[in-house]
């Protein structure tokens, strides 16, 4: 699939688990021909059971319902959790499964990272929010910030496209359902104009990372990005340093919060180069970071799944929006600048240079690190990711039968 840019579109930005779940819902609730789901997790929580219950009653309208979750996001996902759905018509396909050795998951890269849902061919979500009751604010101190776009309009079919071209690779009776087209697909819902971009491990490896470029080589006044896991390659890193030079307004709003603490200290082996280059760096302290957003100047934006890290960039499989809209691009920054304001840490050089004598060095061997991890990335592992469809042999059964149909 070639990227384009569309025009016409609508988008509305969705914050949170709060406001994505129900728009969610309420679209697979009026579904009536076809729901496709791609999700990098997917919980048996009460987020997981109200998509599996919506799910379930659409099935029984008569949608054609395909679901894919990845093998290692997805790995203890249950037995009746999965009969429930799989009796009701629903086929589900699991991204490259792998049996845990001692207890552990062993496929750790070359994930399915890709946050689509895409209804009848009218209505498509993209973002970085999983399934899971993680992404809603009752969940506690951990629940995930994050972001997601409701879009209508020609880039629909787009993104239908780019799902139909991963479930076709299961079974071959998805070869003969038909990509969406101009009469199926809603036009000139709106003003926005938008690209999708996908990052896969075939023909697009780099297509994310690109148009992160171009947009900030094309900043003329501010550039934001708010990015949960962040340790991008040195061109990436340049970009940054050079919009900055040539006196753009760049901000970086990272983990205060982690989930995962390696990341967030990744990330601050960069701090020293990117507060010298005079860019702003904020780390978000209210609750664990999970957005993949940013936005340029006063039109272009994205929201997607890919983060800034060697996973993202150079192994698992992204969507982005890469999205051209004043009204959005002001929304976000307003509410980027909200959470700069009042609920951030500024990073400063005195912070930075305060401490142990062996973060200078550990810094710079960092950073220079940047200038050659996409090659090494993308060597680690050399296998072959599968989908394989999920099949429980009976409802009482212990073991899920793993139908392999075809390796991508």
């Amino acid at each position: 699939m070639n990227p384009k840019w569309r025009d016409g579109n609508q988008v509305e930005l969705l914050i949170n688990g709060e406001e994505y779940f129900p728009a969610v819902f309420e679209r697979i609730n009026a579904a009536k021909e076809e729901i496709l789901l791609e999700t990098f997790i997917l919980f048996d929580d009460k987020v997981g059971r109200e998509l599996q219950h919506a799910l379930i009653q659409a099935a029984g309208r008569g949608v054609h319902i395909e679901v894919l979750v990845d093998g290692y996001g997805t790995a203890d996902l249950g037995i009746s959790f999965v009969w429930e759905m799989v009796s009701a018509g629903i086929n589900i396909h699991m991204f490259d499964p792998h049996p845990k050795l001692l207890g552990f998951r062993t496929n750790l890269f070359r994930r399915l990272h890709r946050k689509i849902v895409v209804i009848d061919c009218q209505d498509a979500f993209v973002g970085g929010i999983n399934f899971g009751a993680d992404h809603l604010a009752d969940y506690g101190p951990m629940a995930k910030q994050d972001y997601a776009v409701q879009v209508r309009g020609p880039i629909v079919a787009d993104i239908h496209r780019a799902s139909m071209d991963l479930f076709r690779k299961t079974q071959s009776r998805m070869h003969n359902r038909p990509d969406a087209t101009e009469q199926k697909v809603q036009r000139h819902s709106g003003s926005a104009s938008m690209l999708l971009s996908i990052r896969d491990n075939d023909s697009h490896l780099r297509d994310i990372e690109i148009q992160y470029m171009r947009a900030i080589r094309s900043a003329d006044h501010r550039l934001m990005i708010a990015n949960a896991y962040f340790f991008p390659g040195y061109r990436l890193i340049r970009e940054l340093r050079n919009a900055a030079r040539r006196g753009v307004d760049v901000v970086l709003i990272l983990q205060g919060l982690p989930d995962m603490r390696w990341a967030q200290i990744a990330s601050q082996f960069l701090y020293g180069y990117l507060l010298h280059s005079g860019i702003r760096v904020y780390e978000y302290c209210e609750r664990p970071l999970h957005g993949k957003v940013a936005l340029v100047d006063r039109e272009w934006c994205t929201v997607g799944s890919s983060n800034l890290d060697p996973l993202s960039l150079s192994l698992n499989l992204e969507a982005n929006l890469m999205i051209r809209d004043h009204a959005l691009n002001q929304q976000l920054f307003e509410h980027l600048e909200g959470l700069a304001e009042a609920k951030c840490n500024e990073i400063t050089l005195e912070q930075v240079n305060r401490g142990a004598w062996w973060k200078t060095p550990l810094s710079v061997a960092c950073f220079h690190l940047l200038r050659h991890f996409p090659a090494m990335a993308g060597m680690l592992p050399a296998h072959t990711p599968r989908l394989e469809q999920l099949k429980p042999v009976a409802e009482d059964t212990e073991i899920l039968d793993y139908k392999q149909d075809k390796t991508i």
